[in-house]
């Protein structure tokens, strides 16, 4: 019985495969199987450290070039120098990291804004329960504008029409119905006594009984692929870092060069020559260019927030400016 696909189970088969019955579980039944399957909730990506995330401010290649630029500015007795570079890389990086951190805080807090609710039953009572304490074998109730929070095999359907253009990007509402289901072919979306996490019941109601939650249910199974992606640059950042490794070679190339220079024609000594070329190093790093990308990208963050757009990372600015085309499909419309 087990191995027997919950949509092509009668409606006895789906309460026995699932444990369940037509009053629901009880709450002990629902205390068990929450401490065992865990909260319904899809858990985010594991989050940086704020020290981390810190970090990655002062490490990244025009950052390093400041920190290496005023050591070599402290080297070529040019202290004041050095401390300017230092201090501008410091208020940079974090100004950049307070935007990021505002940006990831508004985030949070619009998650938490509206706690989404399930009706089931419970000990025979139709009851309101947080959405994340829903598990496998709890009777959901449905009805029209109710917001799916699991998945769950239909036990009863009248005239319900559910809205999965979250999940399938189809924008028509799907008919659904509690038959089984023996027709090969079809993918999971497709079959119509299933309902899925993430989706809305246009019209109808209907009783499902739950069979996976979390990152189990498809909806999860989605997020977990794209949480495994990995963080790409953004075209800005891929021409700073093209910017700085030549400035970079540019840098050493011309005070090498003159260091040569100033030794072979007999100018210098040995060790002013190499304060020279030190120096010489030191006028070419753009001490201004990353304060300067830095507000640009600010400023647009915050006329993007004033259209009530939030913006997690300063460097998507750039890649949002230079958009052209932007696809996007049927999804909700």
């Amino acid at each position: 019985m087990d191995k027997q696909p919950i949509e092509a189970c009668s409606t006895n088969e789906v309460y026995a495969v699932l444990a369940s019955c037509p009053a629901g579980l009880t709450e002990a039944e629902a205390v068990e199987r929450f401490a065992q399957h865990g909260p319904n909730r899809i858990a985010d990506a594991p989050a940086k450290p704020l020290w981390h995330k810190l970090g990655a401010n002062f490490i990244h290649l025009m950052a390093l070039l400041l920190w290496i630029g005023g050591l070599v500015a402290f080297l070529a007795h040019l202290p004041q120098l050095a401390l300017a570079i230092w201090l501008v890389n410091l208020i940079n990086g974090a100004f950049s990291f307070w935007q990021e951190h505002k940006a990831e805080q508004a985030t949070a807090a619009l998650r938490r804004l509206l706690p989404a609710y399930a009706r089931v039953l419970r000990d025979g009572a139709e009851t309101q329960i947080l959405a994340e304490e829903l598990v496998p074998g709890d009777l959901l109730l449905l009805a029209e504008g109710d917001h799916i929070s699991a998945d769950a095999r239909l036990v009863r359907a009248a005239e319900l029409y559910v809205d999965q253009s979250t999940l399938t990007g189809e924008s028509r509402p799907v008919r659904k119905a509690a038959e089984e289901v023996t027709t090969n072919g079809l993918t999971r979306a497709e079959l119509p006594n299933l309902v899925f996490a993430g989706t809305n019941v246009a019209a109808g109601t209907g009783t499902a009984v739950v069979y996976a939650t979390g990152a189990a249910s498809e909806f999860g199974k989605i997020a977990h692929l794209t949480q495994s992606l990995g963080e790409e640059l953004s075209p800005l950042q891929k021409e700073i870092a093209v910017v700085t490794k030549l400035i970079s070679a540019i840098a050493v190339g011309m005070g090498v060069l003159f260091f040569v220079l100033a030794i072979g024609l007999g100018e210098m000594q040995l060790a002013e020559g190499f304060i020279f070329g030190l120096g010489m190093i030191v006028a070419f790093v753009p001490e201004g260019l990353l304060p300067t990308v830095t507000l640009a990208l600010a400023m647009g963050v915050q006329r993007m927030a004033k259209r009530h757009a939030l913006v997690k990372r300063l460097s998507a600015v750039e890649t949002l400016g230079c958009t052209t085309v932007i696809c996007t499909d049927k999804t909700g419309t």
